[in-house]
């Protein structure tokens, strides 16, 4: 996945249109509440490509979607507030329109000179977005000179703003690049798809298998191993014929468990105990029971320290680790600490010299919030993204970059 980038294209005196991932977290879902941003992570994350495009002389046209708006008329996504913290971060003014596409944001983008910044509307404000209108398309790329994908998240939707604006650029002349984000990325997953250092080890968790089904087979394809923790190891533990009691166990996915513990041999490594409790909560009293003799009235909510220990035998002399989803109920304290090791062990092989690759979502924030993030070599800004490449899967906002 060789692309260009920012760096690889003239941008002086032009106008750039940036999609960003400016989906952040806001203090109320209450249209008439004084919104703020509460986590700005994602709008800093933009900041060394629009930075870099500002200091080379370019204006800025930026847009973002920001939550599941139905309509327009569910005000409490509007980017105001987003408008609002990108120019405290960024320290220059930021010109927000409230359309998505009109007259006035024609006229606005007409008229700006280099150093300028436009924030457009919520994109999901305009309902042809998520059809991916080649008219509303048409008219982002016709605000700018360049199109730059800065929004990794949103890189596996071909919405109007990541895909029919990057065509439509492309078709009058225009270059069509990656900022930094992206770019770090789409190398950082890249190494894991298309040429992985061995041994490769991955690590699958969270509730379900049947979101990962895919991704798990093509992970047979390239990994040496596969590690399988939290909720969607219970479904392959009783695919292997061993009772959960009440854990969380997907029934209607044990065929294909089933036939996926065929294909893997030996490849792929399962608990062999695990913390349980009668109910998700910190003041149960919790207890560690092997997966053979699982207690009828408890359920799985962790990985136990066999397992634990088990894990890491499996990933010494790894060079390559991806990881996505974690090992137990890790919103729950008490149910955190197989998660929790798990990331103090990846941190330690970085140290040694293995790539460790963080997949976005909850395994992203099971490392933010273990203050690991900064330990590991990448953490992905793009859940539902980066499984859908590591599946093998093409994402529109990848394939409409320009080669290099």
């Amino acid at each position: 996945m060789n692309k260009k980038t920012v760096t690889d294209i003239d941008v002086n005196g032009k106008k750039v249109f940036v999609r960003v991932d400016f989906n952040v977290p806001l203090s109320s879902k209450d249209p008439n509440a004084n919104i703020t941003v509460t986590d700005d992570t994602r709008i800093r994350a933009a900041l060394p490509t629009l930075n870099y495009l500002l200091d080379h002389g370019a204006a800025l046209i930026l847009a973002s979607h920001l939550g599941r708006p139905k309509t327009a008329d569910d005000k409490q996504f509007a980017m105001g507030p987003v408008a609002k913290k990108l120019e405290e971060v960024i320290g220059r003014p930021v010109n927000y329109i409230p359309a998505v596409m009109s007259d006035e944001v024609k006229a606005a983008a007409a008229a700006m000179k280099p150093g300028d910044i436009i924030l457009l509307e919520n994109t999901r404000f305009d309902p042809r977005e998520k059809k991916n209108d080649p008219q509303l398309g048409a008219d982002f790329a016709g605000l700018a000179d360049v199109y730059v994908d800065d929004a990794f998240g949103s890189a596996h939707r071909p919405d109007a703003s990541v895909d029919g604006a990057a065509y439509a650029m492309r078709a009058k002349g225009g270059p069509v690049v990656s900022g930094f984000l992206m770019n770090a990325e789409i190398s950082a997953l890249g190494v894991a798809v298309e040429n992985p250092p061995r041994p490769y080890v991955a690590i699958m968790g969270g509730a379900k298998i049947s979101d990962k089904i895919k991704l798990i087979e093509n992970l047979l394809d390239k990994a040496d191993k596969i590690l399988i923790g939290g909720g969607m190891a219970n479904t392959f533990l009783k695919a292997q014929g061993h009772n959960l009691g009440k854990s969380l166990v997907e029934e209607e996915a044990l065929p294909e468990a089933k036939r996926l513990l065929e294909m893997a041999a030996d490849r792929l490594i399962l608990p062999v105990d695990v913390v349980t409790a009668t109910e998700i909560s910190n003041e149960a009293p919790s207890e560690v029971e092997m997966v053979w003799a699982l207690s009828p009235d408890r359920m799985a909510l962790d990985i136990g320290p066999a397992t634990v220990e088990r894990f890491n035998a499996e990933l010494q002399d790894a060079q390559l680790v991806i990881w996505n989803g974690p090992m137990g109920v890790f919103e729950t304290p008490q149910f955190a600490h197989g998660t929790n090791q798990l990331a103090q062990m990846l941190a330690t092989m970085v140290d040694q010299g293995t790539k460790v690759i963080i997949g976005g979502g909850d395994s992203a924030a099971a490392v933010r919030k273990a203050g690991l993030t900064d330990k590991m070599t990448h953490v992905s800004t793009g859940g539902g993204a980066s499984l859908e490449l590591l599946e093998g899967r093409e994402l529109p906002g990848v394939v409409a970059l320009d080669e290099r």
